[in-house]
């Protein structure tokens, strides 16, 4: 359905009426969160007879066009819509309730309305989060890894499967990325981490490979797209920002999120502590794995967190807080990644 309310000031008397049965006596709106390739926003809905307002969450395409097109071409906005109508509803992750999933038939524009999840606490990716913090999110990453484990019934439907020409886009355009992440970080990033990067643009450009499909991954599992304490700390945590959901090696987002997301110090302190209970995890969920059995596909997964710093920092609008985040994320992925020497398993293929 091609009308639908593409931004906050769309809605209508008539989609009020599609999303929820009733139509408010007014309605507002304000921005919320740090998203760049999104824009989010809480609703705030006054009805007749009720002393207390209700408030909702709206995600729409983002202004700013420079990250509204990268997302187009990458399918983002389709995939997000699509988790949440097809997915979301049948799988034990903890994600917002939607009451309205709408996308334009050539992925441009959409609208996603949804239960809102405060007050919380959302997760800063820059500031890091404790070891209860992670030991949260590592749980909610097997609550994802598991049901789809092999399961064909979720992993081979037809929007999730890989886009070979939007990959080919990503490879051709990842040394222009580089170019501008160097140019735009030379002075911040330790030289050690941007001989990294620089080493991985190389390898990227020059190697095809397979794609195995094992389990669903959400593609960007970082502390910016969760919420702790959701409704006041009636729960304890949700996953958001769906548009990066892909099928791949759920490893990958166990490597992103303890490369990118919980700082440097607490993985060194934590990580064989962190990755047993991912295991313990998936055990329990039916998937009886080890972390011996997982540990070269963790250390690839910091890889991961490297290319999407670059290559998100390039083609997303550029912002102070954006420039942090990047950088935060390249940091902790290449300390994983030196440490643990995952180029060179990459190389080894």
């Amino acid at each position: 359905m091609d009308e639908f309310p593409a931004h906050p000031d769309d809605f209508t008397p008539e989609w009020w009426v599609a999303a929820l049965g009733r139509v408010p006596d007014r309605w507002r709106w304000e921005p919320i969160g740090t998203g760049q390739v999104g824009d989010s926003v809480r609703f705030t809905l006054d009805f007749p007879g009720e002393a207390q307002p209700v408030t909702l969450a709206g995600k729409f395409a983002a202004a700013d066009p420079t990250s509204r097109g990268t997302a187009i071409m990458l399918g983002l906005y389709a995939r997000e819509v699509h988790f949440y109508r097809e997915l979301a509803p049948n799988l034990p992750i903890r994600t917002p309730k939607t009451l309205l999933a709408e996308i334009a038939a050539d992925g441009s524009r959409f609208c996603l309305l949804f239960e809102d999840l405060g007050p919380a606490r959302g997760g800063n990716q820059i500031a890091g989060c404790s070891l209860a913090d992670a030991r949260a999110v590592v749980a909610q990453a097997a609550a994802l890894h598991a049901p789809s484990w092999q399961n064909e019934a979720i992993l081979g439907r037809d929007w999730l499967q890989p886009d070979p020409a939007a990959a080919a886009r990503v490879k051709a355009l990842y040394p222009q990325a580089q170019a501008i992440f160097r140019d735009r970080y030379r002075d911040a990033l330790e030289p050690e981490f941007m001989a990294l990067c620089e080493e991985l643009a190389e390898i990227t450009v020059a190697t095809e490979r397979a794609h195995t499909a094992t389990s669903l991954v959400h593609g960007d599992f970082r502390l910016d797209n969760v919420l702790f304490d959701i409704r006041g700390g009636q729960e304890p945590i949700a996953v958001l920002d769906w548009q990066t959901l892909t099928v791949g090696n759920g490893l990958t987002d166990v490597g992103y999120f303890l490369g990118c997301g919980i700082g440097d110090a607490l993985r060194r302190a934590h990580e064989r502590e962190l990755l047993e209970l991912y295991c313990d995890e998936m055990t329990a969920r039916g998937v009886p794995v080890t972390v011996d059995a997982i540990w070269d596909d963790y250390v690839l997964g910091a890889l991961h967190g490297v290319s999407t710093a670059v290559f998100s920092s390039a083609f997303v609008v550029r912002t102070e807080r954006g420039d942090a985040n990047f950088l935060s994320m390249a940091r902790g992925a290449c300390a994983l990644a030196l440490e643990h020497r995952s180029l060179d398993l990459m190389k080894r293929g």
